[in-house]
């Protein structure tokens, strides 16, 4: 019996010393095709550009093409859940963000509305690709320049106001019904299939606020067709040095709702594959040029380890739970 028990072993562990190295192999000679990163947004917007910039980068060091392709619907569930059902190969990865897994499970459970995938068992975390904080953009039209005039005037005249924001559950959805919650005020709440179209309708004077993604508004920004009256960071951005905080500029203390995009697999991808995906994004964010651009868009860029990303997402997901819970909010 210990002789047949020895062998059983023996066998045992010459079956994994294989798997392990027919994983390692496998993962060395990836990518040997090209790669899909699916954004769960349209072109234009924060998520867009991220993955745009990383996969550009990404192709030159694999060898291989990067292919973004473009899913949006449902506040990105609908790419996000296309991803969840691919073959877990690495080859079809997602440009997740903290609305597809950190903001849409508890808004949809509070909404009555069940999710088409569950953002823990059917992905892997790899990488955080790059956290944003949101901005206050208003058009010319609203009667205000300072967060204080504006809270002021939404007061004066509830539901006059449309907010525009990228979808349901998505962090620009979130922060302003955590702004219109500890404000006071109540405006409509326009959801569209991303941050681009729902700029497109606030540059036309079709709606009225927008809390965005610094990166995709800043532009507007800058040409002055929008005004910023505040990012919801903790701190100022060091894009617009002289805007103040949310916190700051209305003594809201503790208002803190900003954005992050990274990279997610779908579940049962190998853990070797994953480390070198993780691996060769943090590469790439280092390039000086890969990273100036990021941070001159208002992004700080990312790199951590799939560890590290999971340990972060849980702490989110728990911290957007409350904010959903607070603030009432709902798909519309």
């Amino acid at each position: 019996m210990q002789r047949v028990s020895m062998w059983r072993f023996i066998a045992a562990a010459l079956f994994a010393f294989a798997s392990a190295a027919s994983t390692l192999a496998q993962a060395q000679s990836w990518p040997s095709k090209p790669v899909r990163m699916i954004v769960p947004f349209p072109p234009g917007g924060t998520t867009d550009i991220v993955a745009r910039s990383l996969g550009a980068e990404l192709q030159k060091m694999w060898g291989q093409p990067v292919v973004v392709e473009n899913r949006a619907g449902a506040g990105g569930n609908v790419g996000a859940d296309a991803v969840a059902k691919s073959a877990n190969d690495g080859y079809t990865l997602l440009m997740g963000t903290v609305g597809t897994h950190s903001i849409n499970a508890a808004l949809f459970a509070h909404s009555g509305n069940k999710m088409p995938f569950d953002p823990v068992k059917d992905f892997v975390p790899i990488t955080l690709a790059a956290g944003v904080p949101n901005v206050m953009v208003i058009h010319p039209n609203v009667p205000a320049s300072s967060v204080n005039e504006f809270i002021a005037y939404a007061k004066a005249n509830p539901g006059k106001l449309n907010m525009a924001s990228s979808g349901n559950g998505t962090s620009i959805h979130l922060t302003g019904e955590l702004f219109k919650t500890v404000t006071g005020t109540y405006m409509v709440h326009l959801p569209y299939r991303g941050s681009a179209p729902a700029m497109s309708d606030l540059l036309a004077g079709n709606t009225n606020v927008m809390f965005d993604n610094l990166p995709s508004a800043l532009p507007h920004i800058k040409s002055g067709r929008l005004k910023a009256l505040a990012v919801t960071s903790r701190v100022r951005s060091p894009a617009l040095p002289d805007t103040p905080t949310i916190e700051e500029a209305a003594n809201l203390k503790g208002f803190d709702a900003s954005s992050w995009f990274g990279l997610f697999a779908p579940a049962g991808t190998s853990r070797a594959i994953v480390d070198k995906i993780q691996a060769d994004v943090a590469k790439a964010l280092a390039v000086p040029e890969v990273r100036e651009r990021f941070v001159s868009q208002g992004a700080q860029p990312g790199g951590t380890t799939p560890d590290q990303f999971a340990a972060f997402i849980r702490g989110e997901t728990d911290k957007w739970a409350k904010v959903v819970k607070t603030s009432n909010a709902k798909v519309d």
